[in-house]
């Protein structure tokens, strides 16, 4: 599939570690011709880690996307109204926001645009990053992958003996998860 002149919202949550892998992916999209309207979440925002300054992410983001971020739930609320979505992913996904998705709570704009686009009945691509996952955010990304129009790019331990609970999305899939759920298709294997 094509992504030349699609509109792909790229959303953004805290998982720090996964960052610099994410905004690699988001640059890959981006050379793909598709118009990405940038969004984070106010902690991804406003948050210096020791992965990086907030002003530096913000500031590489908007260079590749070429947009401003959407960081409020005001400016994230006509994403549905207006239709301004092909698809929506949000990497990182945190197991809070996974939480958020599944029991359909707004209070963040990657929420916020997401509960907005899902009106359309359009693709949201969800890539997982979270201790948690094999533990009490497991129940939300099993609900996510029985959800009607909601994607997950495929996940793993990333460190099965040290943090045994942790899933990952192969942030390397998230074109390709895409591409798929632009067809209405999910990837295969989702788990590995």
């Amino acid at each position: 599939m094509d992504l030349i002149n699609k509109n792909i919202g790229f959303a953004m949550t805290g998982s720090f570690c996964t960052f610099k892998k994410v905004v690699a992916e988001l640059e890959n999209l981006k050379n793909t011709g598709a118009n990405i309207v940038p969004i984070m979440s106010s902690v991804a925002y406003t948050t210096d880690t020791r992965f990086g300054t907030s002003t530096d992410f913000i500031n590489q983001i908007e260079n590749i996307c070429q947009n401003k971020i959407i960081h409020t739930i005001k400016d994230a609320e006509p994403i549905g109204p207006k239709k301004l979505l092909d698809a929506l992913i949000i990497a990182p996904c945190t197991g809070n926001t996974l939480g958020k998705l599944a029991g359909g709570i707004t209070d963040t704009a990657p929420t916020m645009a997401a509960k907005a686009h899902l009106r359309n009945e359009r693709p949201l691509i969800v890539a997982v990053s979270t201790n948690d996952g094999l533990g009490a955010s497991g129940k939300n990304i099993m609900t996510l992958l029985n959800s009607k129009n909601v994607y997950m790019v495929p996940f793993g331990q990333d460190d099965p003996y040290k943090k045994t609970k942790s899933l990952v999305a192969h942030m390397d899939l998230i074109c390709d998860t895409l591409i798929g759920a632009l067809d209405g298709k999910q990837i295969q294997p989702v788990l590995f």
